[in-house]
């Protein structure tokens, strides 16, 4: 189930991209995108709903992403990172079953994939900065993964010598 719940995310991401990036209207995105065979599969069915769901609430998403991160205007965002950051937040203002650790880390491994390590501790920042401004659904918030240490904050290694004798 987990294997095909990050498939359905990944498959929304490379839908969202389809729609921004190239301007098509989302029923072009669902008809050109997914395989029409596969369309009742419960992994494509549920990046179905993400991807439109995400299409939809997507001028209500924007501000709320904007407000939190920091220095960053939406527009000004990676494509991907951009649409990493909608879809993890559709899921956690509209899919409260899946608990919001589950989300972020589900974010933070996609942005990893189709963007890179530097864009995964944005999405993490931000997503997290958001996740606190949520009003609290449940007692999830000791599930919430910690930020990653970067270079500069992680703690230095000690050089041990061993006695001797």
């Amino acid at each position: 189930m987990m294997a095909s719940r990050r498939k359905s995310r990944e498959l929304a991401l490379q839908m969202l991209f389809q729609w921004e990036v190239g301007k098509h209207s989302p029923a072009h995105v669902v008809a050109t995108f997914l395989d029409p065979e596969k369309v009742d599969t419960p992994a494509v069915s549920f990046a179905r709903r993400l991807f439109e769901g995400t299409v939809d609430d997507v001028s209500t998403l924007d501000p709320m992403l904007g407000e939190h991160a920091k220095n960053w205007r939406i527009e000004r965002m990676a494509a991907v990172d951009r649409n990493v950051l909608r879809l993890a937040l559709f899921e956690l203002l509209h899919h409260p079953e899946t608990p919001p650790a589950v989300v972020i880390n589900e974010a933070l491994e996609i942005a990893r994939r189709f963007s890179g390590e530097d864009s995964a501790e944005f999405v993490n920042g931000v997503l997290d900065a958001v996740r606190k401004a949520l009003p609290a659904a449940s007692s999830t918030s000791d599930l919430i993964p910690p930020a990653p240490a970067t270079k500069a904050s992680a703690p230095k290694k000690r050089a041990y010598r061993s006695k001797r004798n």
